[in-house]
């Protein structure tokens, strides 16, 4: 008959199967101390991109300083003979007529309508400028958005007070309008008025200059570029510029 009983471990045995179990506990241990370490490591981390996002995200909104220029006199001292080269350069031929003008619509492009400037009533001149002259409008009228944007200013449109003139135009102004030269650089539609203590609103209606210095802002930079000549017309409330 066999002897059914379970052979009892030696000593040396239970002490070695001990140690060994204490071993796996230990590096069970190790391990999850390591994969806690990594989580916490982690978690770290992502709360720190977070912190970092939220600050530029806030860096970002903070509206940019409107500066302006230190004169306007000084910052756009382009004269009439200064702006007359680039006009006859880059210009047409001087319409006689309004009638004349309209047969010359290959040569000009209409500038009456944009959703970045305001074209006001014209009386001394029609809406059309030579292709060179209309992309400089279009670009300042941009920039001048992108600046109130960026600025934290409402949103309101430029508006354009003359454009081409007929030389008929050009003879009617002279009657009241000192500054209205026999030569004037709009009969080449090469040059634009913008004024400065006018807007339209498109937002929000804005009392004080802000709008003019931002406006100086964005005309200094496209002079600087070399785009266009400009200059500071106190009587008429404007700046005069001619395409480059």
């Amino acid at each position: 008959m066999k002897n059914n009983k379970l052979k009892q471990p030696t000593k040396f045995q239970f002490f070695l199967g001990f140690f060994a179990v204490v071993a796996l506990l230990w590096g069970v241990k190790r391990l999850v101390t390591a994969l806690d370490d990594s989580l916490h490591a982690q978690a770290d981390a992502a709360v720190g991109q977070v912190i970092r996002e939220s600050r530029l995200s806030a860096a970002a909104t903070v509206p940019h300083r409107i500066l302006s220029v230190p004169n306007y006199k000084t910052a756009f001292p382009d004269s009439q003979s200064v702006q007359i080269v680039a006009a006859e350069r880059w210009g047409v031929k001087p319409v006689k007529d309004r009638q004349d003008a309209e047969h010359r619509k290959k040569e000009l492009v209409y500038v009456g309508e944009s959703p970045y400037y305001h074209v006001d009533r014209l009386s001394s001149s029609i809406p059309y400028l030579v292709p060179r002259a209309a992309v400089l409008l279009q670009d300042i009228g941009q920039a001048f958005y992108d600046s109130l944007y960026v600025k934290g200013v409402p949103f309101n449109q430029l508006i354009v007070t003359s454009v081409l003139r007929s030389m008929d135009d050009v003879s009617k102004l002279q009657r009241h309008n000192q500054n209205a030269t026999e030569r004037s650089c709009h009969l080449f539609g090469t040059t634009f008025d913008i004024c400065y203590n006018r807007y339209h609103p498109v937002t929000q209606y804005v009392r004080d200059d802000t709008l003019k210095w931002v406006l100086a802002e964005v005309l200094r930079d496209k002079r600087e570029e070399g785009r266009c000549y400009v200059k500071y017309e106190v009587k008429q409330g404007c700046f005069h510029m001619t395409v480059r």
